[in-house]
């Protein structure tokens, strides 16, 4: 295929695509383009899941008939240069998706200026944050979108390979994957002398075995090199000597799927979007205790308050709003006075989160913050590498201290190590997992400290999680029916038929089973 092609094929791509999409009602017509219908979608800025659960992923053609290649073409066609290109996407200011926000353009001006023999570009596929799946959607539902912007970052710092480092765990994304770098090749939009030119981006899968630290960039680099996926020391940047020891741009999904529109677009029609120091829009998960959970994208800038209430439709089942964190497992716990907060990588930064890849966990009443600490803390420590003391030791130590706090065995002063450790680990870890790692408990330590004092000082779990810390008593409205005594798996309940029955504190294993079958409702909870 040459440009001519390519232009010629659009139109009759767009046509077949008009043709199919006619009368689906889950589809409408918005501006030039379609996108879903529904008050859910129509409250979302949809910039990189514009062509999702619209366009087929396995059909390059339809692709195409919604501008795709368009921008790779024109920069090819009109020849534009690498530096240009790069000049571009430092006008944009789009900021890297994958949690740091690091400038794109800055990236790839640093890897186009060094002079090697080689380079290469990667997409960080690599997403392990528990409840996002922000990437893993891109790459299914519009994977050519991914390549696209591969192609165009390798062209402007004068790469000629490319890894997609994916998650083995999504196999309908390696799927799609495969089947679209095939058509693509095929077309003559990806591999030797692309659309006619000189030049040349051959790309690969890679299969990663699912460890978490692989997203951050050196330990991914070390696992395509073939060696287990530990974070190197950064005596250099990956831009200057990453993969191979040559200059490697790493980007990830979301941040390669914006490409093609900034140049399609303008770098200005993108700074519209979101605010002066993060344009463009971020695709969040929402997912936890909420009402309408599913994927967002929104503007930069957004308030919280809008994500939650307006398009996710406030807390399920009416409960009151408690937390939300944002960053996986490396991000803050963020309170309600913070809900009218807009949502961008400094303000989430200010307020001690981070972005992060995506995640938004929301939480309610019913949630205890020092076993949400505990949970993401003990997801930190089963997937560290253990290559640095810091990680390896101290968040393991934070755990311990976490766990005997939720057992009923913390004190007072426990709380102050956990501040301290917290704060060490923070600042020597060598890599980003151990950097964020102990977020989670910096940001519940200061906004529910007083939940914290309960479990410690008054043995208490103010929302009733902690086993251990749970009180079951029988209440004077007991009748003695014995329902209770006999369901109870460790015989801890004892009475005498029609006389109040007695709960032993030592032999209950706070399991719920004769608050379930009380008929009475005598049995609670303190």
């Amino acid at each position: 295929m040459n440009f001519q092609e390519l232009r010629d094929l659009q139109p009759i791509a767009r046509k077949k695509l008009d043709e199919r999409l006619a009368g689906n009602p889950d589809v409408e017509i918005y501006g030039d383009g379609y996108r879903l219908s529904g008050d859910y979608f129509r409250r979302q800025t949809r910039v990189v899941l514009r062509n999702s659960d619209i366009i087929d992923p396995l059909n390059i053609e339809e692709y195409i008939a919604m501008d795709g290649y368009r921008a790779l073409a024109d920069i090819l066609e009109k020849e534009i240069s690498p530096a240009n290109v790069v000049e571009t996407m430092i006008e944009a200011k789009l900021r890297g998706r994958g949690g740091a926000g690091f400038p794109a353009g800055r990236k790839w001006k640093e890897a186009h200026d060094y002079d090697a023999e080689r380079k290469y570009v990667i997409c960080n596929a690599d997403e392990g944050d528990p409840g996002a799946y922000m990437d893993r959607h891109i790459l299914e539902s519009d994977p050519h979108a991914v390549l696209e912007g591969m192609a165009i970052a390798a062209y402007a710092i004068g790469a000629d390979y490319g890894y997609i480092y994916v998650r083995a765990e999504y196999p309908i994304a390696v799927k799609r994957l495969r089947a679209a770098i095939a058509q693509a090749e095929e077309r003559k939009l990806l591999g030797d002398n692309i659309l006619g030119t000189d030049f040349c981006f051959h790309l690969e899968l890679r299969l990663g075995a699912g460890a978490f630290v692989c997203g951050e960039a050196t330990a991914m680099i070390e696992s395509i090199e073939g060696r287990r996926g530990m974070p190197r020391f950064k005596r250099h940047r990956t831009a200057h000597k990453g993969l191979f020891g040559m200059p490697t741009i790493v980007n990830n999904v979301e941040t390669l799927a914006n490409v093609a529109g900034i140049y399609r677009n303008g770098p200005e029609w993108f700074k519209s979007i979101g605010t002066a120091g993060s344009p463009g829009t971020k695709v969040f998960a929402l997912v936890g205790k909420i009402a309408e959970p599913g994927l967002v994208e929104v503007p930069m800038g957004t308030p919280l308050r809008e994500i939650i209430y307006n398009i996710g439709g406030g807390i399920k089942d009416n409960k009151k709003f408690k937390a939300v964190q944002t960053g996986g497992p490396s991000g803050g716990c963020i309170p309600e006075q913070f809900l009218d907060i807009q949502v961008d990588f400094d303000e989430l930064v200010r307020i001690g989160s981070i972005m992060g890849s995506g995640g938004m966990v929301i939480m309610d009443e019913d949630d205890c913050m020092v076993d949400i600490a505990r949970f993401f803390m003990e997801f930190s420590v089963e997937e560290s590498c253990g290559k640095c003391t810091p990680c390896r030791i101290g968040n393991k130590r934070i755990l311990e201290l976490l766990n005997k706090i939720i057992h009923g065995d913390g004190r007072e002063r426990d709380l102050d190590y956990l501040k301290e450790l917290s704060l060490v680990i923070r600042d020597t870890s060598l890599c980003g997992l151990g950097q964020s790692a102990t977020n989670p408990v910096l940001s519940t330590l200061k906004y529910f400290e007083d939940e914290y004092k309960a479990h410690a000082i008054d043995k208490k779990c103010p929302a009733g999680v902690c086993k251990a810390l749970k009180h079951y008593y029988i209440s004077d409205a007991c009748v003695g029916c014995g329902l209770c005594m006999r369901n109870c798996p460790t015989n801890c309940i004892s009475g005498e038929p029609r006389s109040k029955h007695t709960i032993n504190q030592e032999s209950c294993v706070q399991c719920g089973t004769c608050v379930n079958v009380c008929p009475v409702k005598a049995i609670h909870v303190e």
